[in-house]
């Protein structure tokens, strides 16, 4: 059994989902946001600046910086009803159309009478966008709220931004328990950049796509063909004999996650390849495989549920 991410004709596209520029609380203009990234190597970038009234509903056009082997997709973070805890929702939405319909949201406070997160997370999904629930850890985000998104392709682990910004860049613990539950869901690191603080460069999404353009990144996104990254690269993953084989960049340690304290990993010098017998998760409905470097760098690929290989 090999992972959709790495039996996917094409090759690895590098970007990120998760971007502010000046059309909401970014301190740099769309054009410059997408010139940095592409200087730093990134094949692709979605702007997603705050889709509320007080920026005027924006959904950042960056159709003209497109080129010279970079591309976009037009996206926002959308914000509408509370959470468990009175907070305005924060929920991702990746390849929305440029006519995506406002919600009744004028600041970052709920207000009533307003739909609600999981209302416009399932509207984003019908519009056609990947649909992720952002940073958990930091939205204080509880298992109710989660559970509520049933639109979510995918659940923010690594906010790059909630790292250098305050410390809480996680949401492994709210993905792990939704797991266990029978959701099917993938994840994805993100940057959650606004260039006010060291808060990009610093997670991303490797898309595996014939041609680096937006639609055929957006059908992979959706489809799970992809894995995320701080740094180091998977190049395979492939179950056999009830033995998991990874190909990767030199890491110092190879991890595999499953269903409550479930969990194996390989320690080693400059490795490129690791074999893990799976005998310890023959309770768990899924696993994940974690790699890390020399440097404490992760990437991370998505679930797979073990029906699929036991």
């Amino acid at each position: 059994m090999i992972p959709s991410a790495f039996t996917a004709s094409g090759q690895f596209w590098r970007g990120n989902l998760h971007t502010h520029s000046t059309n909401s609380d970014g301190v740099l203009a769309p054009e410059e946001v997408c010139r940095r990234y592409q200087a730093e190597g990134y094949d692709f970038l979605a702007l997603t600046d705050h889709f509320i009234g007080l920026y005027n509903y924006p959904i950042t056009d960056t159709a003209a910086f497109r080129g010279d082997g970079f591309t976009t997709i037009l996206g926002a973070e959308l914000h509408s009803g509370a959470m468990k805890n009175g907070e305005l929702w924060h929920i991702l939405a990746v390849g929305l159309p440029s006519d995506f319909a406002a919600p009744n949201s004028p600041a970052f406070s709920p207000v009533d009478g307003q739909e609600t997160g999981p209302e416009i997370a399932q509207r984003a999904r019908d519009a056609g966008a990947y649909v992720a629930i952002a940073h958990p850890q930091w939205s204080g985000l509880t298992m109710d709220d989660a559970r509520s998104i049933d639109a979510a392709h995918a659940v923010e682990v690594y906010n790059h931004g909630c790292a250098m910004g305050c410390d809480r860049p996680d949401g492994f613990h709210t993905l792990d328990l939704l797991l266990s539950e029978g959701r099917q869901l993938n994840l994805c690191a993100t940057d959650d950049a606004h260039f006010y603080e060291p808060d990009h460069f610093g997670g991303w999404v490797m898309v595996k796509a014939e041609k680096n353009e937006t639609e055929q990144l957006l059908t992979a996104l959706k489809n799970g063909n992809y894995y995320s990254s701080q740094g180091p690269n998977l190049h395979h993953i492939e179950i056999k004999d009830r033995q998991l084989h990874v190909e990767c960049s030199s890491v110092s340690a190879i991890i595999i996650q499953g269903q409550g304290s479930a969990a194996v990993a390989k320690h080693g010098h400059s490795m490129t390849k690791g074999q893990i017998g799976l005998g310890r998760f023959d309770a768990s409905p899924w696993i994940r495989v974690t790699i890390m470097d020399a440097a404490g760098k992760k990437a991370w690929s998505n679930p797979i549920w073990c029906d699929e290989f036991k």
